[in-house]
């Protein structure tokens, strides 16, 4: 199958104080380009929500040669990598130019709406003929462990707001990166670029309830862990490397 694939003009509205991209961006960027490959497949969401079920990001692996700085544009191209019994995948490749400058990898769910539970993605996606049994390749990149600290360093509090929605009336997922990173020090970011980032999505969290963001920093590696402060559920565990300007 061809890759699917967008250029996006960045906006300054997108870029942050150094004109470094934001994360969160970046993310919105990877999640419009596979919601727009999957409607255009077939099982996007005009697809999943006529069968009452929705797509659940679980993970991701994203690795940069160089993170997106001064940079106005970026060719992003993606595609599904199939699915087993119950996971679906799905890769990234973004482009400066002709320079490859990262590459992500993802696994999703299928979520049934009612019962809250996750659907059979082999039996969803049976009929689909762009969706296929996945098969791993020599250059798939690996998701890293993301290990919890004993303590944390700094953690910091966050309402959720109507705008941090998606369709599903669920926290959008590029959100979580936001709340992670905005307890590291001003200078810190500054001083800072990404390099690499696994983040796997545990719960989900809806308007009316808090998030509590708690940070551990060793060097240039930053553990983040997003909790539920009212009931203190795991929401998102997240583990950044990250390399000095």
């Amino acid at each position: 199958m061809s890759l699917f694939e967008e250029t996006v003009k960045i906006r300054y509205s997108e870029m942050d104080c150094d004109l470094v991209l934001k994360p969160s961006a970046m993310l919105q960027f990877l999640q419009d380009l596979a919601s727009d490959n999957a409607e255009s497949l077939g099982f996007g969401y005009s697809y999943v929500v006529k069968n009452n079920l929705a797509w659940f990001l679980l993970k991701y692996r994203l690795e940069f040669e160089d993170y997106p700085e001064g940079i106005y544009d970026l060719t992003i191209k993606t595609e599904p990598r199939g699915y087993n019994k119950i996971f679906a995948f799905r890769d990234f490749y973004i482009f400066h130019g002709d320079k490859l400058i990262g590459k992500a990898t993802s696994t999703w769910a299928l979520v049934d709406l009612t019962t809250k539970s996750m659907a059979n993605a082999s039996e969803v996606l049976a009929n689909n003929p762009y969706m296929v049994q996945h098969e791993k390749r020599d250059s798939d990149l690996s998701y890293g462990k993301i290990r919890l600290p004993e303590k944390f360093d700094i953690e910091k509090e966050f309402e959720i707001r109507f705008d941090d929605l998606d369709v599903n009336r669920h926290v959008n997922n590029a959100n979580y990166i936001v709340w992670a990173f905005e307890p590291l020090d001003f200078n810190y970011r500054r001083e800072h670029k990404l390099k690499n980032v696994d983040m796997m999505f545990k719960k989900e969290i809806v308007y009316g309830s808090s998030v509590l963001s708690q940070l551990s920093i060793n060097g240039d590696t930053t553990t983040h862990v997003l909790k539920n402060a009212q009931t203190g559920e795991e929401l998102c565990l997240i583990n950044a490397e990250w390399i000095k300007k």
